[in-house]
């Protein structure tokens, strides 16, 4: 079976700005993903993760370290500002290795971030 590189989103929402909460949501939502997917941290290539300006008590990177992510390189990044922007925001794109097609992947849309991707 050949794995190719894909490509795999997910969002959710801290439920305050807050190190724990930060990090709740982060691994929540990182489990959810790979349950759906059904991958291992070995297959991830790289993980970005965004945070919205209202979070900065907590990397929601160092979610997946605490998870075992601890070959993957990670990158996190603010959002912009954008006035009408989901609060307490946290998003990834995750690149991984799988033998499944593009449209059968389960991207995951969390808490109030399901607001983000009703389709999902």
């Amino acid at each position: 079976m050949t794995k190719i590189l894909r490509g795999l989103r997910g969002a959710t929402t801290a439920t305050a700005n807050t190190s724990e909460a930060i990090l709740e949501a982060t691994e929540e939502l990182l489990a959810a993903l790979r349950d759906a997917n059904g991958f291992d941290p070995g297959d991830v290539e790289s993980a970005i993760f965004t945070s919205s300006p209202d979070l900065t008590a907590e990397y929601p990177a160092r979610a997946a370290r605490r998870l075992g992510w601890t070959d993957v390189p990670l990158l996190g990044t603010a959002e912009v500002a954008v006035p009408t922007g989901l609060r307490r925001c946290i998003r990834v794109l995750l690149h991984f290795y799988t033998a499944k097609p593009q449209t059968s992947l389960k991207h995951m849309y969390l808490r109030d971030a399901a607001k983000l991707r009703p389709d999902r």
